[in-house]
């Protein structure tokens, strides 16, 4: 007996959070689907792994509080709704306290293995030079899945045809070699002592502190002159350049020492947390150091932190280009084009921010593209979601149209006020659930 989805064509470009989710829900379903991806032919600035799924600025996928982060939320969201890339996540963690992070190698050659033993998913290794044009007559479908760093020629194209494209930059942090910081000048913990102790903390006292600033600022930048022509996105700002926004704004924030007491039991002036790159514990992310430095600068300013004056850095932190699309005019609010709604977009380039929010846009296109394609209703997501919010977000109109992440604050509000933010952040959730379930 022939099903519905044996007709049917999917295909989806772009091999990363986004295009991998959507592509295995797809497949994994029964539906004919190729996905084509430009590596290992060739490859973005900010990549270098020929596996799908490859995480760039972060190993962490923020916070695993259902009830009181709403990206932990979206997670659980994506996690009823069937998502490949939040199990992959899951099965590939490393200890970081409240927070999701995973072993960058384990976590992508998990979902490359994944898409890899789906029998009705072919893959390519090609660079599309132009947006697809599915027909409705041959029942055809595609989700343009290309990222923030979609290549030049396909990124023309998108130009083109959407009637234009917005551009910002990006920024990843650096990572050092766990034995190489002097933990006489650290101490373990998690904020407010939540978590097992993952994080490494290096405390500064008020001197050093304004004197790494000061070098902060003074420090050289790559690429400046173009640099500074362009937009920065709030959502991965440099720290040369939030630092420039007054001598103490890094102490409250991405310095922040609120939560954290030494070992001497007293709050030190700033503190910066490492993070667990892999299970093993040999590397370590420096949180929020995102940054636009030459690399001889970054050894030379961020060696003034004590903890790290001795520090091996294995990586540098590099800035490279984003592209987004102003969605909301020229996308549905299931991810489809207005002008062709069998062609889908999915990830950062439709302006969610964050690795779990590009992941789950994949998902929600690879819903509708499966409900359209089976001919079952598919129940709609309202704004009582994350995964809702964000469908709302990237197609309401707006002239000043910005990446967006997942946060409480998109949600619908309670029918009822509850002033305590932990109780009003739980009912929220439990809203939220009790609707997905």
């Amino acid at each position: 007996m022939r099903k519905p989805t044996d007709s049917a064509r999917v295909v989806v470009i772009g091999g990363g959070l986004a295009g991998s989710e959507a592509a295995y829900y797809l497949a994994s379903r029964g539906v004919k689907t190729t996905l084509i991806d430009m590596k290992p032919r060739k490859f973005t600035p900010a990549h270098e792994s020929e596996n799908f799924g490859e995480l760039v600025c972060s190993n962490s996928l923020k916070s695993n509080d259902i009830y009181g982060n709403a990206c932990g939320l979206l997670k659980e969201e994506m996690r009823r709704l069937g998502s490949m890339v939040i199990r992959a996540a899951d099965a590939t963690s490393v200890p970081a306290g409240a927070a999701l992070a995973v072993d960058r190698e384990k976590f992508s050659a998990h979902i490359t293995q994944k898409l890899r033993d789906c029998k009705d998913l072919e893959i390519r290794s090609e660079e599309v030079l132009a947006l697809p044009t599915p027909s409705e007559e041959k029942n055809e479908y595609a989700i343009v899945a290309t990222g923030p760093l979609t290549a030049d020629t396909l990124s023309e194209d998108i130009r083109k045809t959407l009637g234009g494209a917005l551009h910002f930059y990006d920024a990843s942090a650096p990572i050092v070699s766990a034995d190489s910081v002097d933990m006489t000048k650290a101490f373990t913990g998690d904020r407010y002592g939540k978590g097992t102790g993952d994080y490494i903390n290096c405390p500064m006292n008020k001197d050093e502190y304004y004197a790494f600033v000061d070098a902060l600022l003074g420090a050289e930048r790559a690429i400046l002159h173009e640099f500074e022509k362009r937009e920065i996105f709030e959502g991965c700002m440099p720290i040369e350049v939030m630092a420039s926004r007054g001598r103490d704004t890094l102490r409250f924030g991405t310095l922040k020492p609120v939560g954290l007491l030494g070992d001497d039991g007293a709050r030190p002036y700033a503190v910066l947390q490492l993070r667990k790159e892999t299970a093993t514990g040999e590397t370590y992310n420096l949180v929020g150091f995102q940054t636009n430095l030459k690399f001889p600068e970054q050894k030379r300013v961020f060696s003034m932190i004590p903890a790290l004056h001795s520090a091996e850095f294995l990586r540098y932190g590099v800035m490279h280009r984003n592209t987004y699309i102003h969605s909301p005019s020229v996308l549905n609010r299931d991810f489809s084009f207005k002008n062709n709604k069998r062609l889908y977009f999915a990830g950062q380039i439709t302006g969610v921010e964050g690795y779990v929010e590009s992941a789950a846009s994949g998902l929600l296109a690879a819903r509708s593209i499966y409900a359209q394609i089976t001919g079952e209703s598919l129940q709609e997501l309202g704004d009582e979601t994350v995964c809702g919010a964000l469908k709302t977000h990237i197609s309401t109109p707006t002239k000043d149209f910005q990446p967006m992440n997942a946060n409480f604050g998109i949600l619908t509000p309670l029918d009822r006020r509850i002033k305590d933010k932990k109780e009003r952040y739980r009912a929220l959730a439990e809203r939220a659930l009790a609707h997905i379930q």
